[in-house]
């Protein structure tokens, strides 16, 4: 299939080299050349200077970048993608973006004659770089079948979870419940720490009974150490928590534990801490002694 992949961040970037690896026709777009030029020198694929170039005759198209004024931009800006796309391709979106984008871009792609997904993933660059991310998917039936042989590549869970915004809903839960999470999971290292326990022996038996989750399988050792450079930014993780609290605010939700621990990440930054990975919320309660 000749498919086009538009952003080639720690994501991305994956994303695209295993979509090249089981044979499909690749072209790539990164707004930074050199990366782009990069993953040219790890796959097989060609490299576009624009998003249009980079879609024309593709039957599917991929997207992964940082927020909506970037997709807006991506998509509709000077040289965007969407007046190039072919008649009755399929568009998806793997950005982790507002559910209100997500209608919006689905709409237009229809009036144009092709079809939009939007799909967020999880799983972090771990997940990207193994082929294990679980990806939530909204649109149609009939598209979600026709993208879902290209998403099995690179994901573990793909469902579909409703029409166009229900993949970016569906995401926010995610990032809802990985915030009460971590934030547990620090605060319970931290008494663990502060009344003179192995905290690491602690997470050890721990993460073989109840508490146990990703986040204490997968961090406690790095957070032990005082190390903060293993996966999803801060600065990324306020972004989607506001995502979440404004659509929560449209339809009159109370998140309050989420609203909390936004504010933590905010002190986080302020620690110039915003390109740590989350589970340094740690660190914010080991600074307040």
């Amino acid at each position: 299939m000749k498919i086009a992949f538009l952003g080639l961040g720690v994501m991305g970037y994956p994303i695209a080299g295993h979509l090249a690896n089981v044979g499909h026709e690749v072209t790539v777009y990164n707004r930074t050349l050199a990366r782009a030029q990069q993953w040219l020198k790890h796959y097989r694929g060609s490299l576009a200077q624009t998003p249009a170039a980079a879609v024309e005759g593709a039957d599917m198209v991929l997207a992964c970048v940082g927020k909506d004024d970037h997709l807006r931009e991506l998509l509709l800006g000077e040289n965007g993608a969407f007046a190039a796309m072919k008649a009755g391709s399929l568009f998806i979106d793997h950005t982790t973006a507002s559910a209100d984008i997500a209608r919006e871009l689905s709409q237009l792609a229809d009036k144009q004659g092709f079809s939009f997904l939007d799909a967020p993933v999880s799983g972090g660059q771990a997940g990207a770089e193994n082929g294990a991310l679980s990806i939530m998917v909204g649109g149609t039936d009939v598209d979600f079948d026709r993208a879902l042989p290209v998403l099995k590549v690179y994901g573990k869970s793909v469902q579909l979870m409703g029409p166009a915004g229900s993949g970016q809903l569906t995401k926010m839960v995610n990032q809802i419940c990985v915030a009460g999470l971590l934030q547990g999971l620090s605060e319970g290292l931290h008494f663990a720490e502060a009344t003179g326990l192995n905290g690491e022996a602690v997470m050890a038996v721990l993460s073989k009974g109840a508490a146990q989750s990703w986040q204490m399988e997968n961090r406690y050792q790095s957070m032990v150490k005082g190390e903060y450079d293993f996966g999803f930014a801060v600065d990324w993780m306020r972004k989607d928590l506001g995502i979440a609290l404004c659509e929560a605010q449209i339809n009159g939700i109370e998140l309050p534990v989420t609203a909390l621990v936004d504010q933590f990440y905010g002190d986080v930054q302020a620690m110039d801490g915003g390109r740590w990975d989350t589970s340094s919320l740690l660190a914010r309660l080991q600074a307040q002694k």
